[in-house]
């Protein structure tokens, strides 16, 4: 079996844990069977493992959320990236093509589902029933039985209530009177999951971009047009059937659904006493007290700090302002900003706070328009400085001025503050080089 799973967001449902970099999927807030903490994505990740252990994974994504991918999923799972969001079309167009260049057969079944579901293991039971089924219909849908009368879904109508049946009809996101009405006619919610054969999806992308060779289209990209899956392929299509699923399904992209998955109702260094269905969560280094107050979450992260009742809570996308990811996690390890300035002399700073992880590194490059100080503060690594290596340890202090080589290898977790200064402090700066560790 094929997946592809969609991994998108902006962030912003789920500020301040969230953001642009660091989007709900790569949140680990859920206790894995072995008592660590596991995010949506690894949690997803590991269930098709399970079931599927034969199943080929492919995760659609842009490019700033592979190092979170690699990070928590590990090098061997496919990457399809996108160099820029071109809607849900486009992006399965080029995943598409992704297992078209790696070998995939054009016979061969696609499944595509989200990333960040909140399931059990017989949905994943059910994607196996959509891969087999794929091509008795040229779509293959998944229909989710509905538990209320959701404004939040679009609604597909099934000609029967068999367990596989054609489809009669699409309804968009509709007002909760009408929902209550498509559920009385049988209707089920459109989870955005549907399966294919590939050389299917391969003719409509090449009828309608010219191509479906994978590095043309990924060079084209940016010109392609804006258009969701529904749109460009399901209400064009008329040989569609429908899979009932009638298993648990959450979307948790509102702090209020989140909160009802958590078994923990506070995380990180935070007391709260005396309230009721309150969820705290504190990433900061600080002490968080939450007393006597009930139905709300209250977060802390370096992007910022969000007390709020959770009825609410759905609103939070139209008050947080696009910004600076404060915090991040690579392949390497993870970065916290402390501090960003800006200068009367139009000089910036910037200081962040890096753990390397044991063994890992920062691959070998170069700044043009900014100098770095690291302070090392804690642990054992190898820094390289155009291309002479030396140890360092805690206190030690290394000065990288424009244009000067550099790399740092952690021998055990390595801390380092890191000052930067210059005229541009952004990732664009960066001229990445060769270096063999070995």
């Amino acid at each position: 079996m094929n997946i592809i799973l969609l991994s998108g967001g902006s962030g912003k449902r789920l500020w301040p844990l969230s953001n642009e970099v660091r989007s709900k999927q790569f949140l680990k807030i859920f206790n894995n069977t072995d008592g660590t903490k596991e995010s949506m994505a690894m949690r997803m990740y590991r269930m098709i493992q399970e079931v599927a252990p034969e199943s080929t994974v492919t995760i659609a994504t842009s490019d700033n959320q592979v190092p979170q991918i690699k990070a928590q999923l590990g090098e061997d799972v496919g990457i399809s990236v996108e160099p820029m969001r071109r809607d849900t079309f486009p992006a399965i167009a080029l995943a598409a093509t992704y297992l078209a260049k790696n070998g995939v057969r054009n016979d061969e079944s696609v499944v595509v589902c989200p990333v960040d579901p909140f399931v059990e293991l017989d949905y994943f039971e059910c994607l196996k029933k959509l891969s087999l089924e794929a091509g008795k219909a040229n779509l293959t849908l998944m229909g989710i039985k509905p538990t209320y009368p959701s404004e939040k879904y679009g609604y597909i109508i099934p000609v029967s209530d068999e367990p596989v049946s054609a489809v009669s009809s699409f309804k968009e996101k509709p007002s909760f009177h009408a929902a209550e009405e498509y559920i009385r006619q049988g209707a089920l919610w459109n989870g955005g999951v549907f399966a294919f054969k590939l050389g299917y999806l391969l003719d409509i992308v090449s009828s309608r971009f010219g191509t479906c060779e994978h590095d043309t289209l990924y060079k084209r990209y940016g010109d392609l047009e804006k258009i969701s899956f529904d749109y460009a392929v399901v209400e064009q299509e008329s040989s569609i059937q429908v899979i009932r699923f009638e298993g648990q399904w959450k979307d948790l992209g509102t702090w209020n659904t989140l909160s009802e998955a958590m078994e923990e109702t506070v995380s990180g260094n935070a007391l709260a006493d005396g309230c009721e269905n309150t969820h705290v969560i504190n990433e900061l280094g600080i002490p968080l007290i939450t007393l006597g107050i009930n139905h709300a979450v209250v977060a802390a992260s370096p992007d910022g700090i969000l007390v709020a009742d959770k009825a609410r809570s759905p609103e939070l996308k139209n008050y947080v302002a696009d910004a600076r990811p404060m915090y991040e996690c690579r392949g390497w390890g993870e970065y916290k900003v402390l501090e960003y300035k800006i200068h009367e002399d139009e000089m910036n700073s910037l200081v962040k706070e890096l753990k390397i992880s044991p063994g890992e590194h920062i691959s070998y490059q170069r700044h043009r328009h900014r100098t770095e100080i690291w302070t090392f503060t804690e642990g054992n690594g190898e820094l390289i400085l155009d291309g002479v290596v030396k140890p360092v340890t805690r206190g030690d202090v290394a000065v990288i001025t424009p244009g000067m080589k550099h790399a740092i290898k952690a021998i055990s977790e390595l801390h380092i503050i890191e000052v930067q200064i210059g005229d541009e402090l952004t990732e664009d700066d960066i001229e990445r080089l060769d270096w063999d560790w070995k």
